[in-house]
């Protein structure tokens, strides 16, 4: 099995090394991966100026730009062989709910998913990469023991909690939750006194319900939820059409 590994962490990251480490017993890895941190870069490309790849001392090649370039360049110019699977983590911190719509560890798998390709985010529950290696471990035992079994090609976001790997119970199938709009912005000064601002935190939790990602890491499960990119609102384009008729 070939696997291309990514992340929005970049190459350095402990998690992006925890994953191939253990996944390259079982798969004949590549790892492309951001030059540095670009969470929240949602499923960007950089258009507006060329791309450099380079590589690391431990095989690692490392690109200037986004979570998705990364994929991108890969796929249509890198590798000589298309791979079997593409995989993105583990992420310092979870991916649930709306955060899919700016994770760049879940756009990576996304890029792998519009070319064909089966693909799967993963990412810890918690921040601060506690018990990464035991993550690294569940995250490719859900790999030979389920993912075969899936009709391909599919688009998987995984959270794991950070639990030492025997306390990690099967995986739950869930659907995504929903969170209350993001906290305001923090206001601030640069060192010449401008104003700036930075995001807010994410907001709470609204929709954390049974069954949710959210529900299921806060009871000690792995979440797995399958995605799709139509974002077509069919019960309004119902409405329009009947509107426009």
């Amino acid at each position: 099995m070939k696997i291309l590994i990514s992340n929005d962490d970049g190459y350095l990251a402990p998690g992006i090394n925890a994953l191939a480490a253990a996944l390259a017993p079982i798969a004949d890895i590549v790892v492309v991966a951001p030059d540095s941190n670009r969470s929240g870069a949602s499923n960007s490309l950089t258009l507006d100026r060329p791309l450099s790849v380079q590589q690391a001392a431990n095989g690692f090649y490392f690109v200037n730009g986004t979570p998705t370039d990364c994929v991108h360049v890969a796929l249509t110019g890198m590798l000589a062989e298309r791979p079997d699977l593409v995989v993105s983590g583990i992420n310092n911190g979870p991916n649930m709910g709306d955060d899919t719509l700016y994770s760049g560890t879940v756009a990576a798998a996304t890029e792998g998913y519009l070319f064909g390709i089966p693909a799967i985010a993963f990412s810890q529950g918690a921040f601060g990469w506690e018990h990464i290696e035991d993550a690294a471990r569940h995250a490719r035992d859900i790999i030979e023991q389920y993912m075969a079994s899936l009709p391909a090609p599919y688009l998987l976001n995984v959270n794991i909690p950070n639990l030492p790997y025997a306390q990690l119970r099967a995986p739950l199938a869930t659907r995504l939750g929903r969170r209350h709009q993001a906290e305001p912005v923090i206001r601030a000064q640069d060192p010449r006194g401008r104003e700036i601002f930075w995001i807010g935190p994410p907001g709470a939790t609204k929709d954390a319900g049974p069954g949710t990602d959210f529900h299921a890491c806060a009871e000690g499960r792995t979440s797995i939820t399958p995605l799709q990119i139509d974002l077509t609102h069919t019960t309004q384009l119902d409405v329009l059409t009947k509107a426009l008729a």
